[in-house]
This record gives structure tokens, sequence and C-alpha cells, in this order.
């Protein structure tokens, strides 16, 4: 497994992907080797999929105090620009982001720790999007910041007027009004 740390503190991840006539073989996750190759320790208790068709962007997500979640995101078929924003209060790299694409053909996965914004878009027609929790879901602990806040400026790489935004999540506060983290 390759890692890469990115600015903000999120980790990306090329595991080792076996080929040959009959397909593939990849490891996705092994919690000891993550550890040892990230510096994180976390422990997963909780798995999430969803589909959702080109153009619709999910986010920006994330849980509050003791609720809230470390991810371990990928893409098992289809293509999605994932992003994480740093909404640590103190963080150095307060309201920056990290935007990777993820695919189910070049198989990265995208580490989110706690104290992260988390969406993402769907590039290709489709996309099957799975990620691990290592906290459990609270609604009462649900927070989340506007995709298109003009402080963090995030390049989506697609007009607006073709995006598919749920409502709950173009009602989404901005960064200065959100829901503190901590």
């Amino acid at each position: 497994m390759d890692v890469f740390q990115t600015k903000t503190g999120c980790v990306l991840l090329q595991p080792k992907v076996i080929q040959d006539e009959r397909g593939y073989f990849m490891e996705s996750f092994n919690e000891r080797t993550f550890a040892e190759k990230t510096g994180h320790q976390v422990h997963f208790v909780q798995d999430n999929q969803s589909f959702s068709t080109r153009g619709v962007l999910r986010g920006l997500h994330y849980q509050i105090g003791q609720h809230a979640q470390a991810k371990l995101v990928r893409v098992i078929r289809g293509e999605v620009l994932d992003v994480a924003v740093d909404i640590r209060p103190d963080s150095p790299t307060f309201g920056q982001y990290d935007a990777v694409v993820l695919s189910g053909e070049n198989q990265k996965q995208f580490f989110i720790p706690r104290g992260f914004a988390h969406g993402f878009l769907v590039l290709s027609e489709s996309a099957e999007f799975f990620y691990k929790c290592d906290n459990f879901y609270n609604k009462e602990s649900e927070g989340g910041v506007f995709y298109n806040d003009p402080t963090i400026n995030i390049d989506w790489q697609f007009s607006s007027d073709d995006l598919i935004v749920s409502e709950r999540d173009q009602g989404l506060p901005h960064l200065s009004e959100a829901r503190k983290i901590w």
C-alpha cells in the first residue's frame, strides 16, 4: 500500500491490486497495516454505501462532539470527486480542503480524520460509494457546511446548473455559521 499525506492531514491510500486474466484481488482494509502506514489508530464500527447518478453532490457533512467520525472512503464502481474540508477551529489549515478523484478503476481510498466536513460529486454516469466510520451515526450530532461556500471556494469541476443537490444540503450554513465540532 502506498500512502500520501495531504496538506490538511487527510491521507490518500493506494492499495496493492493483484490483477490477472481472472480479474483482481486487493486487501481493502487491514487495521494493523493501516496504523503502520498512516500513523492513525482507528477502529471502524459502521460501513455505509450509496448509489448516485452523474452530477449528484452529497455534502458537506460531519458529526460533532463525542459523535465525530473519521472515515475511510472509496468508490466501488464509477468515479467521484471526493472533498474533505478542515473545520478544526485551531488548525493551521482551517477552511482549506483536499479534493481527490476516487474511482472503481484507480482503487484509491481517502482517509478523512475527525474534524473534517466531507462531500463528493459523481463524475461518471453513476457511482457506488463505500465508506467506513469509526463512530456510530447520531442524528442529533449532524453538522454541515454549504457546498458552495465562497470562503472555501471548492472547484467542483461542474457548472452549478448541472449539480443535483438535495434540498437539505442546499440549506446548509456557511462555514462561519456552522455548528462547532468540538
